[in-house]
């Protein structure tokens, strides 16, 4: 049987017959015949009498016979199957001794299998044969060790979570992918998810790192580097992504000035050399300008070659706002820092080979604003440069100064890839430095060193397809599922709930996120606003679609889907004013999930056209990749849902090479700034070590259907000889991709 299929680039061509085994592990490996004639040998050999023996010419009956049942399937046979048909087989052959040693011999494997499950999953990571567990994480390799360590510790981690910590209905749901309770890897420790690092606090008043007081730094390049070694405390403490500030950093480049003056002048008056003022200011200057070049190296070098406990770099954003510092001096700094870190990123760092590639981190958050989104603003220059950047290495991401002010009246990064704060509350109310902040000002509104609780996500095409397009039925089972969802998030609440400051250090005592004492808990930082806990939700786009028949970019299917996004909302709403804890609609950022939960819907409901036939679901509320739209005309419509999603999202674009077309760049920029709050632009940054093709790496099938990265020069399919940055959460992934995402990737559709 030949079977016409259409490749990724619109051309039909004939696939040869191929037929596939389904592993225990849910690895797809190529029918071989050979192999099941080999284990209907080892048992007839085992058979004394010869006269009880199968002939050759049997074994192979046996196997051409399973080899047609296969064939005529339709659909990919497990093992457990096939060796039923084998046991079935050899009962009918007439030859019922060697059947008795063929079950004996299965059962005694069976057995050999019986290793508990969190057994099998931990060998699985460490012979490095756990397919799931090889993909999950897109920035993390696991064939290093220290990966594997902490890929081990998770697994223990999750059995221990999934048996003592968690109700069953909870278990029960995450399994079929009703709701998937994030990161239960690391929930049998007290941790939390992610952070805005108070890096002023902790530079300007001092800190302590693994038990050494670090004074004030005298320097921008020192401040730099003890910066570095803060991010990577951080990381080893929590689960989650950080965010650190330049205008933090940016203080250090006057001192850095002033020091570099008073050496300069003290040299020259030992030299006897007469210098005017203004030629010594421009040497100043000149010095100055290395220093800031080295501190940001260190910072882009460091944050890349660092690895936390969990076998990592640091997951850390960089924030570079220019109105989160004074006008004058200050700010005119912070404008040189800027303008260095976009330089070094256009360059990019060297792989082993000593090629620039694009790395994954640190993450870039620009900010668009007044004074610098339009030509012959102050600082239009530094956009411009973010521009190439961009087009180049597809960082960094833009947040609308307009935007943030109208939603949030605050501007202030996100945590990680895309996790918000809830506007301060606690400042206004009066609640005071409940974290001890030394560098805390009254009145003014905080958000570094303030953290987010965790994330359960709620799978709305599950409710979709569970409700069978009866929209009394949907609602209704939209509030069972959103109070599930409550129960779960409140067990990550009160998992946190007498953590002590003691747990790390870094983050409780020392200036991080707080400087408690010895033995104090956390609780405080918990309630009234100060951190926040997120309802997260995907599949916005296949939920309407199921529902209306329709896109969410249509007039009926937008207003369904808003109303959708409000019900979220509201339960938020309605659990923060109970329980004073900010609840936050989160537009989760699915990486391995997505093929979870595709996969889980593909089992209980089938292959629904547009809906469950993929094998990965849409993240939050974004248009689905395959409908074609302009890049101006997805973000506006996307701006109404994205500001039903306060706790965090990020919309994208998706553009071929831009690097020849930066006023086409510009220009989105600029909608951006006008229309949304966050958003970012995909641009493809590849290279292949085996020919140097410096362009878009492509992805194939292979014979067994497997989709793969191919060099469309040089044919290359070898994944560590060539390097592929895609971003596909809201941050760029470097390790490759499970076969669900891979795919999300394969049908982007280009909307410039």
């Amino acid at each position: 049987m030949y079977i016409y299929n259409e490749d990724l680039d619109g051309n039909m061509h004939v696939d040869e017959p191929t037929m596939c085994v389904m592993k225990r592990s849910g690895e797809r490996v190529l029918f071989d015949r050979v192999k099941i004639a080999e284990a209907i040998e080892r048992a007839n050999k085992e058979e004394g009498i010869l006269s009880e023996r199968l002939s050759e010419k049997q074994i192979d009956e046996i196997t051409r016979g399973i080899e047609k049942d296969a064939a005529n399937a339709g659909r990919d046979l497990s093992v457990e199957e096939i060796q039923d048909k084998v046991e079935d087989a050899l009962m009918c052959s007439g030859k019922p001794k060697v059947a008795r040693l063929y079950i004996t011999y299965r059962y005694k494997h069976n057995e050999m299998r019986k290793m508990s499950n969190i057994d099998q999953k931990i060998a699985g990571v460490v012979e490095r044969d756990n397919e799931e567990v090889k993909q999950e994480n897109s920035n993390k390799n696991p064939t290093v060790l220290s990966v594997q360590r902490d890929y081990m510790a998770g697994e223990w981690s999750r059995y221990y979570t999934g048996r003592y910590l968690l109700p069953e209905e909870i278990v029960e749901a995450h399994k079929e992918g009703i709701i998937h309770f994030h990161d239960a890897d690391y929930f049998a420790q007290h941790m939390h998810n992610c952070d805005l690092v108070n890096l002023e606090d902790m530079l300007q008043n001092g800190t302590c790192i693994s038990g050494t007081h670090i004074d004030k730094p005298k320097s921008f390049a020192t401040a730099c580097t003890v910066a570095s070694q803060i991010v990577a405390q951080v990381a080893s403490s929590q689960y989650g992504g950080q965010t650190i500030t330049m205008s933090h950093l940016a203080p250090f480049v006057d001192v850095s000035r002033k020091k570099i003056s008073a050496r300069l002048k003290q040299e020259l008056k030992e030299t006897g050399i007469d210098v005017p003022d203004d030629k010594l200011a421009e040497l100043v200057e000149k010095e100055l300008l290395k220093e800031i070049e080295s501190g940001c190296q260190t910072i882009q070098y460091q944050l890349i070659t660092l690895q936390s406990t969990n076998g990592q770099a640091p997951f850390v954003t960089v924030f570079l706002y220019l109105h989160e510092v004074p006008e004058g001096q200050l700010r005119d700094d912070l404008a040189i820092v800027i303008e260095v870190m976009l330089k070094q990123r256009i360059l990019g760092v060297k792989d082993k080979s000593g090629v620039y590639i694009t790395p994954a981190f640190p993450k870039l958050i620009y900010v668009l604003q007044e004074d610098n989104v339009k030509e012959g603003t102050p600082y239009f220059y530094l956009t411009e440069l973010a521009a190439k950047c961009t087009a180049k290495r597809m960082v960094p991401d833009y947040i609308s100064e307009k935007k943030a002010l109208e939603l949030k009246g605050d501007v202030y990064p996100c945590m990680g890839c895309r996790s918000f704060l809830t506007p301060d509350r606690f400042t206004d109310a009066g609640v005071g430095n409940i974290a001890n902040d030394k560098s805390y000002k009254p009145g003014r509104h905080k958000y570094y060193g303030r953290f987010n609780q965790g994330v359960v996500t709620l799978n709305l095409v599950d409710i979709a397809c569970s409700s069978g397009k009866d929209e009394h039925k949907f609602w209704a089972l939209m509030n069972e599922r959103l109070e599930l969802c409550h129960r779960a998030l409140r067990i990550r609440h009160e998992r946190l709930l007498g953590t002590p400051s003691d747990v790390a250090p870094i983050l409780w005592q020392d200036g991080a996120i707080a400087r408690l004492k010895s033995r104090e808990t956390i609780d405080k930082l918990l309630y009234n606003g100060y951190s926040t806990i997120s309802l997260g939700y995907a599949g916005l786009a296949e939920c309407v679609f199921y529902m209306k028949g329709l896109s969410h970019t249509s007039e009926e299917g937008k207003a369904f889907g808003l109303r959708v996004m409000q019900a979220l909302n509201d339960a938020c709403a309605r659990w923060k004013k109970e329980e004073n804890i900010d609840y936050s609609v989160y537009g989760t950022p699915l990486e391995s999930t997505t093929y979870k939960f595709a996969k889980c819907l593909q089992r209980r409901f089938g292959k629904i056209p547009g809906v469950t036939d993929k094998n990965y679901i849409t993240n939050s509320y974004h248009i689905h990749v395959t409908e074609n739209i302009d890049a101006f005309s997805k973000l506006s419509k996307e701006a109404d849902f994205q500001q039903l999603s306060p706790g965090g999202a990020i919309s994208y674009v998706e553009v071929p090479n831009m690097q020849n077309n930066i006023p086409a760049v510009i220009r989105v920029m600029q909608h951006i700034y006008d229309t949304i709050l966050y958003a970012e632009l995909n641009t493809k940054s590849d290279l292949c070590e085996v020919c140097g093709f410096d362009g878009e790496i492509q992805i194939k099938k292979d014979s067994t259907g497997k989709l793969v990265w191919e060099c469309p020069n040089c044919g290359n399919r070898d994944q560590s000889k060539m390097h592929v940055a895609r971003r596909t959460c809201g941050y760029i992934g470097t390790q490759y991709w499970n076969q669900g995402r891979t795919q999300e990737i394969a049908d982007r559709v280009l909307h410039l």
